[in-house]
């Protein structure tokens, strides 16, 4: 069975997005080459890749749907969001809103916001993942 090991956001600004996420995630990471910096979230790199940095010629574009990050502390991690910025205006599912912390229709307990570069992160409680039926 393959097993997901690493997930590539890109990002306009490297150090920006090493910053945003040592605060967001609660750890350093560690830098990799000029334009990639890797979170270890639980045996699952998350890496920031800047193209430019890394001398490529491409430009960063977000991720078009969500990140999600299972937290054990879910107001910790709010906390967290609501300083760094970010946090979604959006209304969603259920007519909840996405920026605040919310049980959703399928059950999860969760809050969303973007990163400085546009990509959609949501981080759901971990007593509340849904996993199917």
């Amino acid at each position: 069975m393959a097993r997901l090991f690493r997930l590539i956001l890109q990002v306009g600004d490297i150090d920006r997005a090493a910053r945003f996420y040592a605060a967001l995630l609660e750890q350093p990471g560690m830098r990799v080459s000029p334009g990639r910096h890797y979170f270890n979230c639980e045996g699952v790199i998350l890496a920031c890749y800047d193209p430019r940095a890394d001398g490529d010629s491409a430009t960063a574009i977000p991720n078009p749907d969500h990140v999600y990050f299972s937290v054990s502390d879910l107001e910790a991690a709010y906390d967290r969001a609501e300083r760094l910025g970010g946090l979604s205006s959006e209304i969603g599912d259920g007519n909840l809103p996405m920026g605040q912390i919310a049980t959703r229709p399928w059950g999860e307990r969760s809050f969303y916001l973007r990163d400085p570069f546009g990509n959609k992160l949501c981080f759901v409680d971990a007593a509340s993942v849904y996993r199917g039926p």
